[in-house]
């Protein structure tokens, strides 16, 4: 049995130096979440992606599609044909993202009768 050497840096995300954080921050952001949440149902074009997560505007989507393409969680296909046509979809690194984050989110759609309690309560004081 080979027994691995290799010497891996530490990983804290509390760290602010952590590259780990950015990560983070790219898939916890508001419309990372709905974009990765959205692919997890299947893959989309561009127009249709815009539309299922609604609010985003075209910018900020061909942002967040770039950057979680970059960190490897978006799969993004280009068909050349006239006129252009680009498919996005979840890698497996994505898809595994995907489902902890849509956990998060289905936990806070739980949760928000006890938020809005607390909030009430809070605001009463």
């Amino acid at each position: 049995m080979k027994v691995s050497t290799e010497i891996r840096p530490l990983v804290d995300v509390t760290d602010r130096n952590c590259p780990s954080r950015l990560v983070l921050e790219h898939v916890t952001s508001r419309w990372g979440v709905l974009v990765l949440i959205a692919l997890r149902e299947r893959g989309y074009r561009f127009s249709e992606l815009r539309r299922r997560v609604a609010g985003v505007s075209e910018k900020m989507l061909a942002q967040t599609l770039q950057t979680l393409e970059r960190d490897g969680f978006v799969h993004r296909e280009a068909h050349p044909v006239i006129p252009p046509r680009v498919d996005y979809s979840l890698t497996p690194l994505g898809a595994r993202a995907a489902e902890l984050v849509g956990g998060l989110a289905h936990w806070v759609e739980q949760s928000l009768p006890d938020v809005v309690a607390a909030r009430a309560a809070y605001d009463g004081r």
